[in-house]
Order: structure tokens, then C-alpha cells, then sequence
């Protein structure tokens, strides 16, 4: 059992990197230390899908590392 729970965090924390890395793509070294230009913008479309897959992702992630912890 903890060993699929190893592995399914392996798994998981690569698709968040993936994930995050995708939403990062089109901006400069610049907005990576907050020095974009937009105060506040919406996300739409492909975007939104990528940021809620993402909390999803990372929320089973902490569900999983708390009940490895438990185990």
C-alpha cells in the first residue's frame, strides 16, 4: 500500500510541474518576478482548465502525502 502511494506522488508531482510549467509559457523572466505589466487578469478557456487541474492535482497530492504520513 505505501509503496502505491509512493508512486502515484511520483506521478502526480510530475503532472503538477508539467502543468504549472504550461501556464508559465508566454511570459518573460520579467513576470516570473512580478514585473508583468497586468494588475489583474481573467483567465479563460484552456487556461482555466490548466489552473483547475492543477489545484485539483495538487489537492490529491496533500490528501495523499497527509494519509502517508498516517500510514
Amino acid at each position: 500500500m505505501e509503496k502505491a502511494i509512493t508512486i502515484t506522488q511520483l506521478v502526480l508531482s510530475i503532472l503538477i510541474i508539467l502543468l504549472v510549467l504550461m501556464q508559465q509559457r508566454g511570459t518573460a523572466l520579467g513576470g516570473a518576478f512580478g514585473g508583468s505589466g497586468n494588475v489583474y487578469r481573467t483567465r479563460r478557456g484552456a487556461e482555466k482548465i490548466l489552473f483547475r487541474l492543477t489545484v485539483i492535482l495538487v489537492v490529491i497530492f496533500i490528501i495523499l502525502a497527509i494519509s502517508d504520513l498516517i500510514i
